[in-house]
C-alpha cells in the first residue's frame, strides 16, 4: 500500500506538475479530516507522514487525569507517564492513536480531501504562471461558445474571449487556432480567470514585436499606436540605428510582415509612420496617407491647426472622421483639419474680407441699381448721352448753315423765290 501511494504522488508530480512536499501535505491533512470524522475525535490531532517509508501516525493530545471518562480526549497518569515520565495530573499529553485500520470510508474520505488539495494546488499553480505573462500574446483552440463569449482552451487551462474584446464581425469555429493578447488574469472561487482580448492596442504592438525582428531586438521601438479593431491602426516608430529605416523595416519586403499582420487581424488596414520629436511633423505624419501643407501649433490649448491640399481633405479626414480621429489619439492632440481653399477663407474674413479672392471690392455694388453707387455711375452716363446728343445737334446745325451759304453764292436761292410767287 505505500508503495502504491509513493507511485501514485511521483506520477501526479509529473503529470501535474506538482511538488512532492504539496502532496505529502495534502495527504496528512486529508487523513486528520478522516480519523475525526470516523472516531467522533474532538482533541487536537496531528499526522505524520514519514517521506521515506511511508508509514503514518496518527497522534492526538490528551489530558492527562486519574480516571479516565472518554478514551478520546482524557489518558490516565500511568499511561501518559510512558511518554512523557514527568507529566502530572492535569497536563496535556501528545500521544500516538493510530488505528489498525482506517476503514474504507476513511479512505474514501482522506482520497476526496486529497483530491481537493491537488485541483487547488493546480489553480495556485496556473494562476502563478499566467499572472506574469499579462500583456503577452497566447494561441489557443476555440473550445466553445457561452453567452457570446468565445472559450478558448490554453491546454491546463482555459481562457475566456469577452463579446466587446472580438473583432466587430469576426466568426469563430470550433478547433479554430486562434491568437489573443493576456489582458487580465484573476483569482476566483472556480479558480484562475484568464480575459483574453483581440481587440486591445497591446496584441497589434505584440504582433509587430513577433513579426519583425528589429523591434524584437530594439533596433526598432514602437512608440505610440492607436487602433480602431477590425478598420484601422496607426503605429508610429523609431529606429536607435541611422542605418535602418524604420517603416521600411515595419513594412517588410514587398509588404510581406505587415500583410501577414494585416490578414492575422482580419484584413485590418495599418498604415505605419514615422515618430518624432517635432511636434508638426509627428502630426503631419500622423495623417497620413494624406499630404500635408502645413501645421500650426497652440501649446497652450494643445490643438493643431492642419491645412492640406483641397484634393487631400477627404483622405485626411478619412471615411467617417476615422483617419483624424486616430491621428489625434496617436499623438495625443486635438486636431483641426481644413483645405487650403477654406484656410485663405478663414484668414480673410479674419481681416474683415469676404467674398472670392479674385473679386475686386466695389465691383458688385457699382453694378447694382439703387444703390448709391449704381445711381452716381447712371446719372453719368446720362449727362455723358446729353453731352453727345447735344454735339450732334450742333454738328447738325453747322452743315446746314454751310449749305445755305454755298447756295447764296451760286445764286441756286432765285428758283425758290419764283415757285413762291407761282404759289
Amino acid at each position: 500500500m505505500n508503495k502504491d501511494l509513493f507511485a501514485a504522488i511521483e506520477s501526479l508530480e509529473k503529470e501535474k506538475g506538482i511538488s512532492k512536499e504539496v502532496l505529502f501535505e495534502a495527504l496528512e491533512v486529508a487523513l486528520v479530516s478522516a480519523y475525526k470524522r470516523n472516531f467522533q475525535s474532538a482533541s487536537a490531532v496531528n499526522v505524520t507522514l514519514d517521506r521515506e517509508t511511508g508509514d503514518i501516525k496518527v497522534f492526538s493530545e490528551l489530558k492527562v487525569v486519574e480516571e479516565v471518562e472518554s478514551d478520546q480526549t482524557e489518558v490516565s497518569l500511568y499511561e501518559a507517564r510512558v511518554y512523557d515520565p514527568h507529566c502530572q495530573l492535569g497536563d496535556t499529553v501528545e500521544m500516538e492513536v493510530t488505528p489498525q485500520e482506517f476503514g474504507r470510508i476513511a479512505a474514501q474520505t482522506a482520497k476526496q480531501v486529497v483530491i481537493q488539495r491537488i485541483r487547488e494546488a493546480e489553480r495556485e499553480l496556473i494562476y502563478e504562471n499566467f499572472v506574469d505573462r499579462t500583456e503577452e500574446v497566447i494561441t489557443g483552440l476555440v473550445r466553445r461558445f457561452e453567452q457570446r463569449n468565445v472559450i478558448v482552451d490554453l491546454g491546463r487551462t482555459e481562457a475566456v474571449l469577452p463579446v466587446e474584446e472580438q473583432i466587430p464581425h469576426e466568426r469563430y469555429r470550433q478547433g479554430e487556432r486562434v491568437k489573443a493578447f493576456i489582458l487580465d488574469v484573476k483569482k476566483t472561487t472556480k479558480g484562475p480567470q484568464i480575459i483574453v482580448s483581440r481587440t486591445h492596442t497591446g496584441f497589434l504592438k505584440r504582433l509587430f514585436e513577433m513579426e519583425v525582428p528589429e523591434i524584437y531586438e530594439g533596433i526598432v521601438e514602437v512608440k505610440a499606436a492607436a487602433r480602431e479593431a477590425g478598420h484601422r491602426s496607426k503605429l508610429a516608430v523609431i529606429s536607435h540605428n541611422q542605418d535602418i529605416d524604420p517603416v521600411g523595416a515595419c513594412v517588410g519586403p514587398k509588404g510581406s510582415r505587415v500583410q501577414a499582420i494585416s490578414n492575422e487581424l482580419k484584413g485590418e488596414k495599418i498604415d505605419i509612420i514615422k515618430w518624432s520629436e517635432e511636434t508638426e511633423e509627428y502630426i503631419g505624419n500622423a495623417l497620413s496617407p494624406a499630404k500635408v501643407a502645413s501645421v500650426m501649433i497652440n501649446y497652450e490649448e494643445k490643438t493643431a491647426s492642419v491645412v492640406v491640399p483641397d484634393n487631400q481633405l477627404s483622405l485626411a479626414i478619412g471615411k467617417e472622421g476615422q483617419n483624424a480621429r486616430l491621428a489625434a489619439r496617436i499623438t495625443g492632440w486635438k486636431v483641426d483639419i481644413s483645405s487650403e481653399t477654406q484656410y485663405t477663407e478663414k484668414s480673410l474674413s479674419a481681416i474683415g474680407l469676404t467674398g472670392d479672392v479674385e473679386e475686386v471690392p466695389g465691383d458688385e455694388d457699382a453694378e447694382k441699381p439703387g444703390s448709391p453707387a449704381g445711381d452716381e455711375a447712371e446719372t453719368e452716363q446720362s449727362e455723358e448721352n446729353e453731352a453727345a446728343e447735344n454735339e450732334k445737334d450742333t454738328v447738325v446745325e453747322a452743315e446746314n448753315e454751310e449749305t445755305v451759304i454755298e447756295n447764296e453764292s451760286t445764286g441756286e436761292e432765285e428758283p425758290e423765290e419764283e415757285m413762291k410767287q407761282d404759289d
